[in-house]
């Protein structure tokens, strides 16, 4: 059967560019700072960041979590929206490797506003955790793919600098953010300290996420790297394709976009409660009475989706979906709601 994957935009196959420049890269032992593919990967990530250095990581848990350490001690308080990805998703890793404790905050679409973020804070005291960092998630996936805005982001990281706080950008599907709103990467990742870029997800490179920041920040997280055992050798073949990715996929997200928005429409027309934010990137939620029971439901009809709550689905568009394939959803849906 040939399906319709909408579980994520991890799903994604390299495309033949992406495999020939794996084929044919140059490479090096990385962990001793000789892949030129790798290092190439790294200072250009960080210069579409706006960044001093980058640091290739196997994956964006391993990314955030890299960032995680270096920027906190032991026993240090991390503000962090309770439905992000570094809380939600990575197996308590900060806890497990840092040491350090979550603040969960509430906020709209994934947001934590400065106000939110004010009544968080303590008094300095011996009583509390050191509060040291702010995490930032854009886009906001399990707010259905939320693009937070420059001013929001603005606000907030001015706001953390006044506390004395760091702020650490998990911009895992930065680049859909940054397509979305109509601005260059750059103007979202300035208002972070450090940010982690997900080449696998939106991207759709197989393998890597960077971490970019001041170059000193970086010399620190790699020996974390290291620690955590994501030192790789002859990585370029990986990096290659992150390279191609940077290069050809930032156009291809106008029309991932423009395909979860027919998705919302047309299931909407349907009668089901279909959902994005008020900045939509390429995600759909669709509340249904069983998640589980649809998924299922839908997969005898080719159409893989991802059950993200009792009565969630989540529905992720990518660059290895065409026009027919969501109009193939489509209808599985319609017969699947009878």
């Amino acid at each position: 059967m040939q399906w319709v994957d909408l579980r994520s935009d991890t799903v994604t196959k390299p495309s033949p560019a992406m495999r020939r420049a794996m084929a044919e890269a140059k490479v090096g032992d990385d962990v001793y700072g000789e892949d030129p593919t790798v290092n190439h990967l790294e200072a250009k990530v960080a210069e579409v960041l706006g960044k001093e250095a980058g640091l290739l990581l196997p994956s964006g848990t391993m990314s955030n979590q890299t960032a995680i350490l270096a920027h906190t001690e032991r026993g240090d308080e991390i503000f962090i929206h309770r439905d992000s990805h570094a809380y939600y998703y990575e197996a308590g890793a900060a806890a497990m490797w840092a040491g350090a404790t979550f603040n969960l905050l509430e906020g709209e679409e994934g947001y934590i506003s400065p106000a939110i973020l004010a009544n968080a804070l303590r008094p300095a005291n011996l009583h509390h955790p050191r509060s040291r960092l702010v995490i930032m998630e854009n886009t906001h996936n399990r707010s259905g793919g939320a693009a937070h805005t420059e001013e929001q982001m603005a606000a907030l990281f001015a706001f953390s600098r006044e506390q004395g706080l760091s702020v650490h950008l998990d911009g895992a599907r930065l680049f859909n953010a940054a397509v979305a709103l109509g601005v260059p990467v750059a103007s979202l990742a300035r208002y972070a300290d450090t940010v982690s870029l997900c080449l696998s997800k939106g991207l759709g490179a197989p393998v890597g996420s960077v971490l970019a920041g001041p170059g000193d920040f970086i010399a620190t997280a790699r020996r974390y790297r290291k620690a955590l055992g994501g030192g790789m050798r002859q990585a370029g073949i990986l990096a290659a394709a992150g390279l191609v990715a940077l290069q050809e996929t930032p156009q291809l997200l106008v029309g991932d976009h423009q395909r979860a928005a027919r998705m919302t429409s047309a299931l909407s027309e349907l009668g089901l409660r279909a959902i994005q934010p008020r900045v939509p990137t390429n995600m759909v939620l669709v509340e249904v009475g069983s998640a589980s029971r649809w998924a299922a439901e839908l997969r005898t009809r080719g159409v893989l989706a991802s059950a993200v709550a009792p009565n969630r689905l989540r529905l992720v568009t990518h660059r290895d979906l065409s026009d027919q394939d969501i109009e193939e959803a489509i209808a599985a849906f319609k017969a699947a709601a009878g």
